[in-house]
């Protein structure tokens, strides 16, 4: 901003290109904290990296979307060791089928500890309940048993909402995160803790009612329905992200709405893993996880 905008308050005109870190313009910000959220994407040289060349355990995470399936590999700190993948989900959204797709993205990487999954559903105990932009086959599914039979390691599996929340949020207060992409997805923390399988969508702010009515329809309803949400939970802040995010007017929003990247569909994927002890310092014969009174991570 120049000087003489800064002494009459216009605003700088807005870019249409990659957002930038901009404290005054709300439409700018993108989270995640991570270092794995910035910078070029790492060469192919780089992937094959091990645990025990990194010196902490390695997640495979992969986020299930409705209309494609992503897949990186992190360290402790979230860090990206190597590059991210994307694979094409299955049309027919059958459970084999996106296994299958899984399965070969996690080839794409030589080595990794263990596996954390974003998927767009309901998710008890590893087990799907409901995945209603897939196919319908997926209820109880076992995703997390049949992915660690295949993968050899140890899986977790939560909603993906609920996954891209831990990769978004500061841990203070009630906060809120809506994905707006195939359909729309919800999760809500208090305090940094997890209230899992939040179903509070909108079904009117779909990707094919934005496609089919316009972005400004589309960003009122989304604004309507932006203000029902603060009345129901008084959140501290709201975190938008998702494909369509980025068609988000956020100039009908509240100050305290925050687009965010959509990376942090990835990184958030070591919050299912606190409360892991790695096989090399776990010496009661267990399979390297300790429970935790208070484990919210799904």
């Amino acid at each position: 901003m120049t000087k003489d905008a800064r002494k009459d308050g216009r605003q700088p005109m807005q870019s249409s290109s990659v957002p930038k870190r901009n404290r005054e313009q709300r439409t700018y910000t993108v989270r995640p904290r991570h270092k794995a959220s910035v910078g070029p994407v790492p060469p192919r040289s780089q992937d094959r990296h091990t645990s025990a060349q990194s010196g902490s355990p390695l997640t495979l995470v992969v986020d299930v979307g409705a209309s494609g399936i992503k897949a990186v590999v992190l360290n402790e700190l979230g860090d990206l060791v190597g590059r991210r993948v994307r694979r094409d989900t299955p049309s027919s959204g059958m459970p084999g089928e996106v296994m299958d797709t899984i399965v070969a993205l996690a080839k794409d990487f030589e080595s990794f500890d263990r596996v954390a999954v974003g998927f767009p559903g309901i998710i008890v105990d590893g087990i799907v309940q409901q995945a209603p932009n897939l196919a319908p086959e997926w209820k109880d599914f076992n995703i997390a048993g049949v992915l660690q039979t295949r993968l050899k390691k140890p899986v977790r599996v939560a909603n993906d909402a609920d996954v891209q929340g831990f990769g978004a949020i500061a841990g203070k207060g009630v906060e809120l995160v809506v994905t707006l992409g195939t359909g729309v997805g919800t999760s809500l923390f208090t305090e940094g803790h997890l209230v899992p399988n939040l179903e509070a969508g909108k079904a009117k702010l779909r990707n094919e009612m934005l496609q089919k009515e316009g972005k400004k329809p589309w960003n009122r309803r989304l604004a309507k329905f932006v203000r029902r949400l603060e009345e129901r939970f008084h959140f501290t802040r709201l975190y938008i992200g998702g494909g369509n995010s980025r068609k988000v007017d956020i100039s009908l929003l509240p100050a305290n709405v925050t687009i965010v990247s959509n990376l942090n569909g990835l990184v958030g994927g070591i919050a299912l893993w606190r409360d892991w002890v790695s096989p090399r310092e776990n010496t009661n014969g267990s399979s390297g996880l300790v429970s935790t009174p208070d484990n919210n991570d799904g």
